[in-house]
């Protein structure tokens, strides 16, 4: 039997570095309400379990504005947590912008909700409203798929799309953490990443999108590159290589993902080597002496 007290992973910072762990949903029993009221703003807790990660802030204000004038048109919904509190399900853009504009109540639908349909409501209704970037979709879709236990027919049906469609997105979830964020910051479009994550290897990834940044690909020439580096890819296939040392035994899983971390922050293909006592090494290549010079600077050296 496995001692309890016994920590996985890696060690402090490893774990630290590879966590990203959700609080487990705890399914609290609440009162039972319904209908339409008017509730005060400051007695609103925000959604813990939001799955909108970033609010534009120019539309944020422009929303403002408009509720200065025309009002909330339409409500929020929030649970009754107690007497003189609740918790929001959907609306956060509109209370925060409502909140700006100096209004002390909201319309608001109160409905009966633990935190499983909670977060539920709250993934499907901004996906649905809410212009929400192609990573907050996935990461939307994925926390349906674990933390609702939805299975992928179940999910496009929730959210109105095919399965080939969640399919997509959830592929999002593969690429390295640096074109997650180019994704998640717009500077990447859905056409671009789905071209990039039909190559299987992470170096040619980061190389793919590294020339979409620098010669401002089109989607249509993003998705040759990507055919001329599957093609070559699987023409370099049958040649023998060199085997590679195994990291089974020392975290692999962990190994693995860091790896992938550290290849994306470098722009290059990192290998990790650990043997089941977790020594090891960590290379990094390069390609030039301005490639060098480049990593000496990632690392400020």
């Amino acid at each position: 039997m496995s001692d309890p007290k016994k920590k996985n992973g890696l060690g402090r910072g490893l774990g630290a570095l590879l966590k990203d762990t959700p609080q487990p949903l705890q399914n609290k029993p609440v009162e039972k309400v319904a209908g339409i009221d008017s509730i005060n703003i400051d007695q609103i807790e925000m959604n813990p379990f939001q799955p909108r990660t970033h609010f534009d802030e120019e539309a944020l204000q422009e929303l403002c504005e408009s509720i200065k004038i025309h009002g909330v048109i339409t409500p929020i919904t929030v649970r009754r947590l107690s007497a003189n509190k609740y918790q929001l399900i959907a609306g956060e853009r509109r209370t925060q912008a409502s909140k700006r504009a100096g209004l002390t109540k909201l319309p608001a639908y109160i409905r009966e909700a633990n935190d499983q349909e909670m977060l539920e409501i709250a993934l499907i209704e901004n996906i649905q409203r809410e212009n929400l970037n192609a990573l907050e979709v996935a990461l939307s879709y994925q926390r349906l798929i674990s933390e609702c236990k939805l299975k992928q027919e179940e999910l496009g049906d929730r959210v109105g799309k095919k399965r080939s469609t969640v399919n997509n997105y959830l592929r999002l979830l593969k690429l390295p953490p640096d074109i997650q964020a180019s994704i998640r910051d717009q500077r990447l479009s859905m056409g671009h990443a789905r071209a990039i994550v039909s190559v299987e290897d992470v170096e040619k990834q980061l190389y793919i999108f590294n020339k979409i940044l620098s010669d401002e690909l089109s989607v249509r020439a993003t998705e040759e590159m990507a055919r001329a580096v599957s093609s070559k890819v699987k023409e370099a296939a049958p040649a023998s290589k060199a085997p590679q040392a195994s990291n089974q035994g020392a975290g692999s899983s962990e190994i693995n993902t860091l790896q992938t971390k550290l290849s994306s922050h470098f722009g290059t293909k990192i290998n990790i080597k650990s043997d089941p006592q977790y020594k090891g090494e960590i290379k990094i290549p390069f390609v030039s002496v301005d490639d060098l010079n480049r990593i000496l600077d990632i690392l400020n050296l």
